[in-house]
């Protein structure tokens, strides 16, 4: 039977979600900072459709991506270096977030309703989210925000409107994580464009173990500007 969470409740153990769907953990609760803190800490995400109650996972595998792994084929390194892209961090979060929202093709709806865009809004006015944003000639073509603990990144959507803007703005993410001493980015699950980048899946139980370490560093939070490697 599946956990309902009310007020304070802890969220279960992860060893104790579903392997069908994998990884549903539990439900209910509210998407506060605290809350949404606490469970990627935790190594649990919210991932839900509007008009369902909140839902939380924690998959097993879990797909990351090591910053040192990012594979830029031939044809990125082209666009990189010839589509006059730009990359920006933290400089249009709300427009990103809405980007992420959007249907996408052959989908009736978005899992980024209003309540998620706000939690996650609030998130980044705290200093946890931040967003990498790829610019075409002034105009914002692709983007990705994710959440930052410690020394821990967790990815939660990326967008484009123009061939590979997507792509720049992860290649873009994993630079900065590695100049900061992030060595991962979680991905959550397994998508094609992520395996094409060197995302891999790895066993939750290993997952976890470094997310216990990377989130106890004493990282400053509040707005990011670039870091020099």
């Amino acid at each position: 039977m599946l956990t309902w969470l009310e007020g304070d409740d802890p969220f279960p153990p992860v060893e104790t979600a579903l392997k069908e769907p994998n990884g549903l953990l539990c439900a209910g609760a509210d998407l506060s900072p605290r809350r949404l803190l606490e469970a990627y800490r935790r190594g649990i995400f919210p991932w839900y459709s509007g008009g369902e109650p909140i839902l939380w996972w924690s998959p097993d595998p879990r797909m990351v991506l090591y910053c040192d792994e990012l594979k830029v084929s031939r044809s990125l390194a082209k666009s990189m270096r010839n589509k006059g892209f730009e990359v920006r961090i933290d400089s249009a979060f709300s427009h990103v977030i809405a980007a992420c929202a959007e249907p996408r093709k052959g989908a009736a709806g978005t899992w980024l309703g209003k309540d998620m865009r706000r939690a996650y809004l609030t998130l980044h006015r705290e200093g946890h989210a931040h967003s990498f944003e790829t610019w075409q000639g002034g105009r914002l073509v692709g983007g990705l925000y994710g959440i930052a603990i410690g020394r821990m990144f967790y990815g939660e959507s990326m967008f484009a409107r123009a061939t590979d803007a997507s792509k720049v703005a992860l290649v873009a993410l994993a630079g900065e994580l590695a100049a900061r001493g992030f060595p991962l980015i979680d991905c959550q699950q397994r998508t094609p464009l992520l395996a094409s980048l060197g995302a891999r899946e790895i066993p939750r139980r290993q997952f976890l173990r470094r997310v216990a370490a990377l989130v106890n560093y004493a990282e400053p939070t509040g707005k990011w500007a670039r870091v020099q490697a």
